[in-house]
């Protein structure tokens, strides 16, 4: 299982939010590259990177923490939050992102996910799909896409994908473990996707357990900014 550490840009700076909530913002960092260069000094390989400003605005925004990011550090980035167009797609890989969350996309122009899978590869695409309960949310988590999580990762699946990256909002920022019950489904109806958690880890022993589910991935935010995860908790469980 891969241990993904996230860092979620507002306004180039490093933060995290609880639920979704834009309103309930904490900055944990002023610059984000330092953050990453700590998650490379203990031996992590890869980082979650999210442009909350661009998830809102509906395009990348935060483009020069993302050179700086690339430029200083040699994790293996995976990056979200606002890619609407094929200029932006090109732009990342070509900058060396090493996959692209597309969420709001997926939802509603599923045509264009499917296109770029064929067009760039589809292991350079993680299908990002944030819910409440069985519904997608897209926008930031702003609105909902009226979709069900299993329909639209059934389309996908279809179409060649091979990453699925879920957050249950309901859990995320809250610490309070995160929702074993939604990957269990997702593992035993999507058994040859890559399945990556996100959203409510709180403890070393939340991650054993997705590891015992056979998640492909989690990825650990504010578990790791409050203090309640040490980074060289997380080397042991890198398989």
């Amino acid at each position: 299982m891969k241990i993904i550490p996230a860092i979620d840009l507002v306004d180039g700076k490093c933060v995290r939010l609880t639920q979704g909530d834009f309103n309930k913002k904490k900055i944990y960092r002023e610059f984000p590259v330092d953050v990453a260069r700590e998650f490379e000094d203990a031996d992590l390989e890869y980082l979650h990177l999210i442009d909350l400003d661009g998830a809102k605005k509906g395009e990348v925004v935060n483009w020069k923490v993302i050179v700086e990011i690339l430029e200083k550090t040699a994790l293996k980035v995976d990056f979200g939050g606002g890619v609407k167009t094929t200029e932006e797609v090109d732009q990342l890989l070509e900058l060396g992102i090493n996959r692209i969350n597309i969420g709001t996309v997926a939802a509603r122009e599923p045509e264009k996910l499917e296109n770029w899978m064929r067009e760039y590869g589809s292991e350079n695409f993680i299908l990002s799909a944030d819910v409440r309960g069985d519904c997608v949310q897209i926008n930031g988590w702003q609105n909902d896409a009226d979709l069900c999580i299993y329909d639209l990762v059934t389309r996908f699946e279809q179409a060649g994908l091979e990453y699925l990256a879920c957050t249950d909002i309901g859990t995320d920022g809250m610490l309070s473990g995160p929702n074993f019950g939604l990957y269990k489904k997702l593992k035993n109806r999507f058994p040859n996707l890559k399945i990556i958690a996100s959203g409510g880890v709180s403890s070393v022993d939340d991650l054993v357990q997705l590891q015992y589910i056979k998640v492909d991935a989690v990825i650990v935010g504010k578990a790791l900014y409050e203090g309640k995860i040490k980074l060289a908790d997380l080397k042991p469980l890198t398989i």
